[in-house]
């Protein structure tokens, strides 16, 4: 069954600066020319699979538009010998938001939908929303939110949604009963989760997240959220196609991301991994690879943490990026698209204050860096809940990707570090 994913589990970001089975010995790693090229990633990433904490890493590492160099450590479960490599299938999770992003920048290009535009002029039932008067608080004590949603709140996290993995209390119970889920986690049963039906279709996500408050009012704090996920129901009734069809049609297929989809074919089933959760120094298989949830076709394709996909597929969506809407000689979107899709887009005056980008922006599903940031401006990118990173390094020229599979990405320091390392390399 779906498993709503736990509130820690879920918090993929993009770090750059800031009883089960035990692991087997340390597996010979899968190197390229990257491996020397990046010495201190290929470290960082061996080391997790050399300690025993996880049974494979990659690192995906591109300079403007040639080819990636692809190395890592490890197999793809701990009782396969199988190694990783370029086209081992990951769980995105919230590395699909940057995704979305696009597809919702796509269509404010094709000017069917524009970037401060009310979602009510497509979704009708969110024209006269409430607020909680205490945010986590009362479904009933309420107030008439001040202003309409917007697109460009969707997707920047500012429209005042909440999130089941983030919110507390009666919302979280809401959105629980009312299965608007962020994602699916295992067929197994998971300790301290309790069970949730998902909404049956994209149309019941949305028809049934109107009839609940917002958490705060529309443009005015940053608050993460399944606003991705709505905006996928927003895409799909202005395309007048099926979501997952628009991404094939528009991003996946034209950049030959022939490997990323919401569901795995049963083809496809030996290059999948398993996900786990560390306890203890050992790890839990809560998706095991061979009877993954993700074998079967969602009832929704969530736009904030649906995908599966491979370094090699990513590292093309991030090549686009970098290209400014090109890669390959195939473009999908004009520069001054996609280089407002990667700049800070918050609304004016927003409250970032105590969340996941205090002190920096938020573009079309990702984080930007500020001239402020540490690492400077030029970096747009995300993170997932098992563990993977992406993202462009703009002002320098790369890209860069790294993959794992456990949860919750906070369990190991892979995520929050490996940004870290590329910087080590590329800035020597």
């Amino acid at each position: 069954m779906n498993m709503m994913v736990s509130r820690r589990a879920l918090l993929g970001g993009l770090a750059l600066g800031g009883a089960g089975a035990m692991l087997p010995g340390a597996a010979l790693a899968w190197r390229a020319d990257g491996a020397a090229l990046y010495p201190a990633t290929n470290a960082f990433i061996k080391g997790f699979v050399d300690r025993r904490e996880l049974a494979g890493t990659l690192a995906a590492i591109g300079k403007g538009q040639a080819a990636a160099d692809f190395f890592g450590a490890g197999t793809q479960a701990m009782d396969s010998a199988k190694a990783v490599d370029a086209d081992t299938l990951w769980r995105l999770y919230s590395m699909t938001k940057p995704v979305t992003g696009i597809a919702a920048m796509m269509l404010i290009e094709d000017g069917k939908i524009k970037l401060d535009q009310p979602i009510a002029d497509f979704l009708p039932a969110f024209a006269k929303m409430n607020v909680q008067n205490t945010p986590d608080g009362s479904l009933t004590d309420v107030r008439r939110a001040k202003g309409p949603i917007t697109v460009r709140q969707l997707i920047t996290h500012t429209a005042g949604l909440g999130y089941g993995i983030i919110q507390k209390g009666p919302l979280r119970d809401a959105y629980n009963e009312q299965g608007i889920l962020g994602g699916q986690v295992s067929r197994l049963p998971i300790p301290g989760f309790p069970p949730a039906v998902p909404a049956p279709s994209l149309a019941a996500f949305a028809d049934r997240l109107a009839k609940l408050p917002l958490v705060y009012e529309p443009g005015t704090r940053w608050s993460y959220s399944v606003g991705l996920d709505l905006m996928g129901r927003v895409i799909e009734v202005v395309s007048g196609q099926p979501f997952d069809l628009f991404l094939k049609a528009r991003i996946f297929d034209p950049l030959g991301m022939k490997s990323t989809g919401f569901q795995v074919a049963a083809a496809d089933v030996g290059r999948l991994t398993t996900n786990y959760a560390p306890f203890s120094g050992a790890l839990l298989p809560i998706d095991p690879a061979t009877s993954s949830i993700y074998l079967d076709k969602p009832p929704i394709p969530y736009g904030g943490g649906g995908l599966v996909s491979s370094a090699r597929d990513y590292d093309r969506f991030l090549a686009m990026l970098l290209g400014e809407g090109e890669t390959g000689g195939v473009r999908i979107l004009k520069p001054e698209t996609a280089r407002l899709a990667m700049s800070n887009l918050l609304p004016a005056g927003v409250d970032t204050k105590d969340s996941f980008i205090t002190g920096e922006g938020f573009g079309a599903g990702g984080r930007v860096s500020l001239p402020t940031s540490v690492t400077g401006e030029g970096i747009f990118g995300w993170g997932g809940a098992a563990g993977t990173i992406g993202f462009v390094d703009r002002k320098r020229g790369y890209r860069a990707g790294g993959y794992a599979q456990y949860m919750p990405a906070e369990a190991l320091p892979f995520q929050r570090d490996f940004g870290k390392a590329y910087f080590k390399d590329v800035l020597a």
